[in-house]
């Protein structure tokens, strides 16, 4: 799912899929095949209103002019996407096959980057016609395509953090103790709502040693006094995404408690503090690890510590071990460390981060000290 589509003028997708073939031609790539998904609405600003067994596919390819290939019936919404002014539609008709009309467009013998989420029937069918090209996903053969954002995507991954950060002010104030995880849930996805989301893709409510999952999936339990509570929640505001975590607490905590979450939240600014131009990814990891491996309590982070975000709320780059990727101005990921006490509680600390040419700029603000909900 991708959410509305952010405004950007045509000139705006015509740089982006440029760049794009670009991209492909320095990865030894013949080009890029892309189906309907958020590849294809940050390329073209298209988003069919459903993904159906009809092929769609934007061809990219170094040389070229852009081709959009596209069932006939759906040609005149295709031709209304702002970014369709800087491609070419070309349109096939039911009966006919598009798997011929596409390979017309490709070098039968190249190797192409083509969409994570394409259908299997489409790669097979092409495969089928062109029994000698070869193909990469487009995570694994260009990770970073969609990684560094402009002064546009930016000021909307901004805006998307702070609708977030609004949601965490105003769900402080609501009753958690007696009512169930959710509840509270519901009531996140109706803030975010408010707050001009689009599109609510998570609210987790993790209460007591359910906190002790980091995916935790929201249930009826009923939320105790002395519970810890973690929060995490997003979703897509004019098409950009949200993620933020905080972890709250019913009632006055016990001293192990504080002491957790202090150590938590001194990970997250370690790893923060990490963040400037030329640092390979890892090592935001590596700051946060190792501020909680040293308190002893390493066995119990148990994720990576940051992902990217930005037309999806999960996308390249990875803050994790082994990610030597550098780091660049533009690039915005999540800086989330956690820990979690199997059967006890689990506390993480999330904000939204972007790499600037000094270092790196919160798009969370939300305070970061333990807070007592009622």
């Amino acid at each position: 799912m991708t959410g509305t589509a952010a405004p950007f003028p045509a000139d705006d997708y015509r740089a982006r899929m440029e760049r794009a073939a670009r991209s492909a031609a320095e990865a030894g790539l013949a080009g890029l095949l892309v189906a309907p998904g958020p590849d294809l609405v940050w390329l073209t600003g298209y988003a069919p209103t459903a993904a159906t067994e009809r092929l769609t596919l934007l061809v990219l390819a170094p040389g070229r002019d852009p081709v959009l290939v596209v069932p006939t019936l759906e040609a005149p919404d295709a031709g209304k996407a702002v970014g369709a002014s800087a491609l070419t539609l070309r349109d096939w008709t039911d009966g006919k096959d598009p798997y011929a009309a596409t390979a017309a467009l490709l070098d039968a013998g190249g190797r192409f980057g083509i969409s994570d989420n394409a259908w299997a029937m489409h790669l097979l069918g092409l495969q089928k016609t062109l029994p000698g090209t070869s193909y990469a996903s487009l995570t694994e053969a260009l990770p970073m395509l969609r990684a560094v954002k402009d002064t546009a995507e930016l000021e909307l991954l901004a805006a998307a953090g702070a609708a977030a950060d609004a949601t965490f002010e105003e769900i402080r104030k609501v009753p958690f103790g007696g009512r169930r995880e959710s509840e509270v849930a519901a009531d996140l996805a109706g803030l975010l709502r408010r707050f001009g989301h689009s599109q609510v893709d998570f609210t987790i409510v993790a209460s007591g040693p359910n906190g002790a999952n980091p995916h935790h999936e929201v249930g009826d339990r009923v939320i105790e006094r002395g519970d810890m509570v973690v929060l995490d929640f997003g979703g897509l505001k004019d098409g950009y995404g949200s993620d933020t975590s905080r972890t709250v607490h019913v009632g006055e905590p016990t001293d192990e408690e504080r002491r957790v979450h202090d150590l938590v939240r001194a990970a997250q600014e370690a790893g923060f503090r990490a963040v400037r131009p030329g640092v390979p990814c890892q090592e935001v990891d590596r700051a946060a690890r190792a501020v909680i491996a040293e308190a002893g309590y390493g066995e119990y982070f148990i994720h990576r510590t940051g992902h990217g975000i930005g037309v999806t709320t999960h996308e390249p780059p990875y803050m994790i071990e082994g990610e030597e990727q550098p780091l660049v101005p533009g690039m915005c990921f999540s800086v989330e460390p956690g820990v979690y006490l199997p059967g006890r509680f689990g506390v993480r600390i999330e904000d939204i981060v972007t790499v600037t040419e000094e270092g790196g700029r919160r798009l969370n603000d939300t305070i970061r000290e333990m807070v007592i909900v009622d």
